[in-house]
């Protein structure tokens, strides 16, 4: 359906701020990033309180949805859609996470209800829950079918899309995650008197963020190193009892190690500044992966050097021996190694910190805004996909 070029973008998500995270950070930005190429942007976001909208320079409408992916935030968002279907007709509309994207899922077999423009994006996580539900899986695929656009974060989330739905390759482009806007660069790192080595980790205390393999490896550091160490735990976890598990096996270390919980930006903007080394030690967990991970490309343009486990979109974020070490999960003594390195070698932190600043700036939000939003004569050539397969048989 062709729609005016200064259409409306209307983006539709369950995670926003004041929430916290890669999805709600993701959508911000893109809508930011809409903004400044002209386009008038307004996003369908949790009612939520302790927040100015008014600070934003796009539109907001608060909606009466918990900011879950259950079955009554997706009816209830669907219900505005519907309510809403006269001015969605004449709109771009952007489904950047999975609860919009499965309340779609509902609507796209009403003849009577079609969006002008239809973009969804992938985070990496959802598509393998998809794919393992009959029932969603086959409202997924047909959604696929009828988006005009499709985005994943990486390379990772790429592929793992057009294995488990095909129907996306040839609709699907590569929109990489970068810097927050806000972000604001440390000066002077290094000119700190302190002998002590920070080791920093952000992010939900769960499973699959992988916070004791940290503390498992840091406690097979030889004793004179582990007397260097300082263990730094930003972030909270309310399911599978994970944080007093973690709580747990700290308390039975040799070495310091502080549960911050949830800060202000300021106060994380302080332990970025004061940290040496960063540290997210990802797993897949059930069917949950780790499609990218800002919060890499956030300790890197800090000047950190970063020690992670290769998996999922990981390595897009963190160039190993670069401004990073990558270890295959499941390998504590070589990331109990990869620690040792880095704690003993401050020119090593360095220069791997001063990497991650470059590293961190490769990509914009607003290239990525540009090509899913106004771009509508770039097109994937099937031939060239028809190439890649062939070349991936081979290989």
């Amino acid at each position: 359906m062709e729609i005016a070029a200064s259409a409306p973008i209307l983006i539709l998500t369950h995670e926003f701020a004041p929430t916290k995270g890669g999805i709600a950070t993701f959508t911000e930005e893109m809508a930011r990033a809409a903004v400044k190429l002209g386009r008038f942007v307004e996003v369908w976001a949790p009612k939520a309180n302790r927040i100015d909208d008014d600070e934003f320079p796009f539109s907001i409408r608060r909606l009466e949805l918990k900011g879950s992916q259950d079955l009554s935030c997706q009816a209830r968002l669907a219900m505005q859609m519907i309510r809403e279907r006269r001015r969605l007709r004449n709109a771009i509309v952007y489904l950047c996470e999975p609860g919009p994207v499965l309340a779609m899922c509902y609507l796209q077999f009403f003849k009577t209800f079609k969006p002008g423009k239809l973009i969804l994006t992938f985070h990496g996580s959802e598509i393998q829950t998809f794919a393992a539900n009959p029932g969603k899986r086959m409202a997924v695929n047909a959604l696929i079918k009828r988006a005009d656009r499709i985005s994943t974060p990486s390379e990772f989330t790429h592929g793992l899309l057009k294995r488990n739905f095909p129907e996306a390759k040839r609709k699907t482009f590569l929109t990489p995650c970068a810097l927050r806007s806000d972000f604001a660069e440390i000066e002077n790192r290094q000119n700190r008197s302190s002998k002590k080595v920070h080791i920093l980790t952000v992010g939900r205390l769960h499973p699959r963020k992988g916070q004791t393999f940290i503390l498992n490896a840091l406690s097979q550091l030889p004793r004179q190193l582990r007397r260097q160490v300082t263990f730094w735990v930003v972030g909270t976890g309310k399911k599978h009892g994970y944080e007093s598990e973690l709580r747990e096996l700290a308390a039975k270390m040799d070495f310091g190690v502080t549960f911050f919980g949830d800060v202000s930006n300021e106060e994380l903007e302080d332990l970025y500044a004061r940290a040496d080394i960063f540290s997210m030690t990802s797993v897949n967990f059930r069917k949950s992966v780790e499609g990218f991970g800002l919060v890499y490309l956030e300790a890197a343009a800090h000047g950190l050097p970063i020690v992670a486990h290769r998996i999922g979109g990981v390595a897009e974020a963190v160039s190993h021996g670069e401004n990073g070490i990558l270890v295959e999960p499941g390998n504590q003594a070589e990331l109990t190694e990869a620690f040792a390195q880095l704690i003993q070698n401050r020119e090593l932190r360095q220069k791997m910190g001063r990497n991650g600043k470059k590293w961190a700036r490769r990509n914009t939000w607003l290239q990525s805004a540009d090509l899913l939003f106004n771009r509508w004569d770039i097109t994937i050539d099937p031939t060239l996909e028809e190439a890649e397969e062939a070349i991936e048989l081979c290989s």
